[in-house]
């Protein structure tokens, strides 16, 4: 079972590196549609596992970052594979629609292997 890691803006180029793919969700207390998203977030970490990372990075406590990938609606979340972003997915979404959109880059980890 995976869980979610709480990134900053020191540790984030760390943090998406690695084989790995990782989504980086950015959001702030106070933000609705973003408390609505975590725990869809929640459930997908622990049903992923090995296969997917979640990552948090709250973006009043960390601007830079956000400001680099030109955040500027929350919540709004990116997958990383190898470093580099891959898909840009913003606002709520519930759990089959964000699947739709994460699936196809999970996949091709493991069609390469046949």
């Amino acid at each position: 079972m995976s869980s979610l890691t709480h990134i900053t803006d020191a540790t984030f180029e760390q943090e998406i590196q690695g084989e790995t793919p990782v989504l980086v969700d950015f959001w702030a207390e106070w933000c609705g549609p973003c408390r609505m998203v975590a725990p869809v977030l929640e459930q997908i970490a622990a049903e992923q596992g090995a296969a997917l990372r979640i990552a948090k990075m709250n973006v009043d406590e960390n601007t830079t970052t956000p400001q680099k990938f030109g955040i500027s609606g929350i919540p709004t979340m990116i997958l990383f594979k190898a470093g580099q972003p891959v898909e840009r997915l913003v606002g709520f979404m519930p759990k089959p629609q964000l699947m739709g959109r994460l699936q196809p880059h999970l996949a091709a980890k493991t069609v390469a292997s046949s």
